[in-house]
């Protein structure tokens, strides 16, 4: 039997290739001969990387500025002329205490830094990964990296950071790095919140980011007020679905260059070669750290099992814990599951050795499946 094991993370405990292997532990106390190839998915957030990679990408390393003071040393990946990049990798909230002085000072600078070293490495398509951000500064930060201005009213450029945008009054592109003109920009967002306003980045995702509730007002007034000088020297309106993901990194790019928003997990699926791994296989392993409601929402594992549905493939899932019942799992072509947390003795049990029970659940939701079967 040929068997594709294809999780995403287990957020806190396992990435997706441990996740895999983990899960081919399980499933060879079953069916010790079986033919098993693993591939990571993600839905466009943190683990695209680590997918591209298992996909046969080559990692590049760059040293960037972090999100706020210190430099950080930020993996990526190139496949031929396809750069891919996570924000997170330059610009994440690992690299922050969530405090209201830091929701209000990080940008996305680095992130800029690795658009150009994926510029300098000759890429012609650039897939950028969004989420778990630490910043709320619309982009502006990784635009300045490529030879942007952000001025106040007097002409002088502004700090970085999301909260001195309050005082942004015009933008000057001359300086931008000429080469984005003609290279493909390919957002992956798993979100539709726009820039500002009540969904918007800071009044949604701030909170997370060290955010009060004054600051987060005041970061959606200063992002109502990049979109302005956006507008301004564009003529692009960036107050539009996904512009908000990743503290509004998109609306930068939207504005500026030839940037597309896409599906997360469609673009993974595609840079990965997911759908002829799919053709190759008789029985799909998938899982995450929760299946849940918003699993049904553009996540990965519920997208891989709706693809594997249309082939004719059953589906068999793990995760940390499952709310969704039976019928809702099967109606996107899960024919089977089982959670960590109903494997193990507790909770805090499945969250301290994860690998083990990983194992365990893979083994005996296979087992009841070729019971059935």
């Amino acid at each position: 039997m040929r068997i594709l094991i294809a999780p995403d993370k287990f957020k806190g405990t396992l990435t997706g290739a441990e996740a895999a292997k983990a899960m081919a532990a399980g499933i060879r106390r079953v069916l010790p001969d079986a033919e098993i190839s693993v591939q990571p998915i993600a839905d466009g957030g943190e683990g695209t990387l680590e997918a591209v990679l298992a996909a046969g990408g080559e990692r590049r390393e760059t040293r960037v500025r972090g999100p706020l003071k210190d430099a950080v040393t930020a993996p990526w990946a190139l496949t031929g002329t396809t750069a891919v990049i996570e924000t997170a990798r330059a610009s994440g909230l690992e690299f922050i205490t969530p405090t209201s002085e830091a929701a209000g000072n990080a940008h996305c600078y680095g992130s800029g830094e690795l658009l150009a070293a994926a510029l300098d490495a000759g890429a012609s398509e650039i897939v950028l990964g969004v989420g778990g951000s630490a910043m709320s500064d619309g982009g502006s930060g990784a635009l300045r990296a490529l030879g942007a201005r952000v001025l106040d009213d007097d002409g002088a450029e502004l700090p970085l950071g999301g909260l001195a945008l309050a005082r942004a009054s015009s933008l000057d592109l001359s300086g931008l790095d000429s080469r984005l003109e003609g290279v493909q920009l390919r957002i992956a967002v798993d979100v539709q919140n726009p820039l500002c306003g009540p969904d918007g980045a800071a009044h949604i995702f701030g909170a997370q980011k060290g955010a009060d509730a004054p600051l987060r007002n005041a970061l959606d007034a200063a992002l109502s007020r990049w979109a302005q000088v956006l507008l301004d020297a564009t003529g692009v309106d960036v107050q539009q679905p996904g512009a908000g993901a990743a503290g509004g990194f998109p609306a930068a790019f939207l504005a500026c260059t030839r940037a597309s928003l896409e599906p997360g997990f469609d673009l993974v699926a595609g840079l990965t070669g997911l759908d002829r791994k799919l053709a190759e296989t008789d029985l799909v392993f998938t899982g995450e750290g929760s299946l849940d409601a918003q699993s049904a929402f553009g996540k990965a594992p519920l997208g891989l099992a709706e693809r594997a549905r249309n082939l004719g493939l059953p589906v068999l899932a793990v995760a940390g814990r499952i709310t969704l019942s039976d019928s809702e799992l099967s109606a996107h072509g899960v024919v089977g599951a089982r959670s960590l947390a109903d494997t193990a003795p507790s909770v805090s049990a499945a969250m301290t050795d994860a690998w083990r029970y990983a194992a365990d659940a893979a083994e005996t939701v296979l087992k009841a499946h070729l019971s059935t079967h």
